[in-house]
């Protein structure tokens, strides 16, 4: 293990997640597992800011763990996304376009977990940048590597009127 810490070439990782925990317990440990594995792994955590839902369980696991965290937030979702304890350092920013600019900017590599539209408008950006050769990043949702895009959000985010 103490190896493969010292040959990664990730240092900051981005996670995506929903600022809902949903409705099925294995979201809340899929999110409490990945903490653990990144505060294990001794890497920091890149993510929306929020203190609640998914968010909230990430950046407070990873925190509370050791490790450090980056919240990056538009100032228009801090009074919704943020109830409770911040953690690490909050940056607020101007709007959604900046957020997703400087999450990438601050990571080397992104993750998603369950979430709703904007997780998967956050994880689609990254791909798509990837894709037109803005970023070398990987870009992942499962532990196997694959992008399975309708596996990242959460089922009650398909009933939501836009």
């Amino acid at each position: 293990m103490e190896e493969k810490l010292s040959r990664s070439r990730f240092k900051r990782v981005c996670v995506f997640c929903g600022s809902s925990t949903g409705k099925r317990n294995c979201y809340k440990d899929a999110a409490i597992e990945l903490a653990e594995e990144l505060v294990s792994r001794r890497l920091d955590l890149v993510y929306g800011g929020g203190s609640i839902g998914l968010m909230g369980l990430v950046s407070q696991a990873v925190y509370h763990g050791g490790g450090n965290v980056l919240g990056i937030i538009p100032r228009t979702l801090m009074c919704k996304e943020i109830t409770g304890e911040t953690v690490g350092e909050v940056r607020p920013v101007a709007d959604m376009h900046q957020r997703k600019a400087e999450m990438a900017r601050h990571s080397d590599c992104f993750i998603a977990l369950p979430g709703g539209y904007g997780t998967l408008e956050e994880l689609l950006e990254v791909i798509t940048w990837a894709q037109l050769g803005i970023h070398d990043k990987p870009v992942r949702n499962t532990p196997e590597g694959r992008l399975l895009l309708l596996e990242t959000l959460e089922p009650r985010a398909l009933a939501l009127k836009v």
